[in-house]
């Protein structure tokens, strides 16, 4: 179903103060998921809403808030008390922004949070301001190793943001074969999986996302992005989280940022940065039809495009679930 932005940020919002988020915290939410859908990755759009309500439902929101812990001039950690990383996270950004800024570089963690959402939609920002990012976030044990098919690492994003005197250049990636999201959101959707993704219960291959959920995941990229996977696995341990943390809870993320002169004079990166994106978006595609592109360029493509039209695509199904939620 078409529905307008504004109306689309309005269900959303009024179905999160429904849940007990504040008006403020509901469009901090409702933006990053927004963004989403803007840019195309929908099992991270709306229908996150539902799976923060199953989430609250099990384990609801306690009394404390996200707050420092750990502060000093370039570094801090962020206790979050079990919030949803969507209103977590963007703390951790704002404070390895001005620490990075200030200083030249900065390095900010979060623990005891869960669904950090996109990585880039903190880094884009951060690279914007001219600042270097490298940001990782692990999750629940949701996806097996590279050879096994037991759930071992989660989902492990990671997200590396370089500014250009134009837009920055963004990578931002999970780990996993699929995304828990996607997997979430074909089990509510009644659709299969692509083969190869995951496995059920017993380790055999499987296109039934119910029976992924209670299997496992496949890695991405094979023993490569396995190992990625361990590494950010380890990463949100380094963050504060526990190695295997608990179903949608207890992740662990970290942003690091570095001010673009740090290395080397002011305006150096940028315009090398942008030279070389020039030169990729310019070369020889394989296929006439289908311009080389670098990381981002589409989803960004998608997003103005979302804009400027001013509506976006949203499932009958999810739209649903959403006004069910309650008045």
């Amino acid at each position: 179903m078409k529905i307008s932005i504004t109306d689309a940020e309005s269900l959303g919002a009024g179905a999160l103060e429904r849940l007990g988020y504040a008006p403020a915290e509901a469009h901090t939410i409702v933006d990053h998921l927004l963004d989403c859908e803007l840019r195309g990755l929908v099992y991270s759009g709306l229908a996150r809403v539902l799976s923060i309500a199953d989430r609250l439902e099990t384990r609801p929101r306690g009394s404390q808030r996200a707050e420092v812990v750990r502060d000093s001039s370039v570094v801090a950690t962020i206790d979050a008390h079990d919030e949803v990383g969507y209103l977590a996270a963007p703390l951790a950004a704002e404070l390895v922004r001005e620490k990075a800024l200030a200083h030249g570089l900065a390095a900010v963690a979060v623990r005891d949070i869960w669904y950090t959402g996109m990585l880039s939609y903190y880094a884009e920002p951060l690279a914007d301001a001219g600042l270097v990012v490298i940001a990782t976030s692990n999750a629940s044990p949701w996806v097996a190793v590279a050879g096994g098919g037991e759930r071992l690492v989660g989902t492990n994003p990671v997200c590396i943001a370089v500014p250009t005197t134009d837009r920055p250049i963004v990578w931002d990636i999970g780990t996993s074969a699929i995304t828990h999201a996607d997997t979430v959101l074909a089990a509510r959707d009644g659709r299969p999986l692509p083969p190869g993704v995951a496995f059920d219960a017993d380790g055999a291959p499987t296109t039934d996302p119910v029976a992924a959920l209670a299997g496992a995941l496949a890695p991405w990229g094979g023993h490569r992005g396995s190992g990625l996977a361990m590494a950010v696995q380890l990463l949100g341990m380094h963050a504060g989280s526990s190695a295997l943390p608990p179903e949608l809870s207890g992740f662990g993320m970290s942003i690091v940022a570095m001010r673009s002169d740090l290395f080397a004079d002011a305006g150096h990166l940028e315009r090398e940065a942008t030279a070389f994106a020039d030169t990729v978006r310019a070369s020889r595609p394989l296929d006439p039809s289908s311009p080389v592109r670098l990381p981002f360029d589409r989803s960004r493509a998608l997003r103005n495009e979302r804009r400027a039209r001013g509506s976006i695509d949203v499932g009958d199904a999810v739209l649903d679930a959403i006004r069910a939620l309650g008045p």
